[in-house]
Parts: structure tokens; sequence; C-alpha cells
């Protein structure tokens, strides 16, 4: 591009032009993504170009590869496993059971407490005097 002859003459009447300010640039945005790109590209990491849609496929196949992974690790289990497994499982249903038995008596009004105590004494009294 060829520059224009005003630049070059001195005449003092003529205002010189400036260049304009680019808002873009002057951003703060733009400059701290603009430092971040560089940043980046020294590291030789590349930006995340791939659309939504391609990350979403992406992370639906590696969650499909991973169930397969579980599944052929459940279906290689031995038998000890599988029974070790089983029992696992009757022991937390039974702690669960357990715990929720104590919410219901801590829940209990006080009177049925002490209801609840005084039939057991009642029976271990009669119990008792049988023998």
């Amino acid at each position: 591009m060829a520059e224009p002859d005003y630049i070059e003459s001195d005449n003092p009447d003529l205002i010189k032009p400036n260049k304009l300010v680019n808002p873009v640039k002057t951003s703060r945005n733009h400059q701290d993504l603009h430092r971040e790109l560089l940043m980046n590209q020294k590291r030789g990491l590349s930006p995340q170009n791939k659309p939504e849609l391609q990350k979403v496929m992406e992370k639906r196949k590696r969650d499909q590869v991973i169930k397969l992974q579980k599944e052929e690790a459940e279906q290689k289990m031995t038998d000890l496993e599988i029974e070790l497994q089983k029992r696992h499982q009757k022991l937390e249903e039974m702690e669960m059971e357990k715990h929720k038995t104590e919410e219901e008596q801590e829940n209990k009004p006080e009177f049925l407490k002490v209801k609840g105590n005084l039939r057991r004494m009642n029976h271990e009294i009669t119990n008792g005097n049988d023998s």
C-alpha cells in the first residue's frame, strides 16, 4: 500500500492524521484472552475448538466404555466374590433397618417409651416367677 504524499510534506497547516484506537484491542477481556492464548501456544496446548455436540458425544462414548468395562469385571467375578457381595448387601440392608428402627425409637413420644419399658419389665417378672 502506497503512503499518502501529505505525510512526507512538512506543511505546518496540515493536521496529521492519527491512527484510530481499536476498542476491541484495548478492552481488558481481549487482552487477557490474547495473553492466555499466547501462553497456551508457548506451552504447546491447543485451545478447545471442538463443538459442544462433539464434546457430548465423546463423553457419552467414554461413559459407555466405562460401563462395558464394569460389566465385564462383574462377569469375571468368582463365586466367592459373588457370595461376598451378597453378604455385604445383606449386612447393609440390616444396618439400614436397624438405623431406621433407632430413628423411630428416637421420634417416639416419651410416654410410649415408658409404656414399652413397663411391658418388658412386667414380662420379665412373670417369666421369672414361672421358672
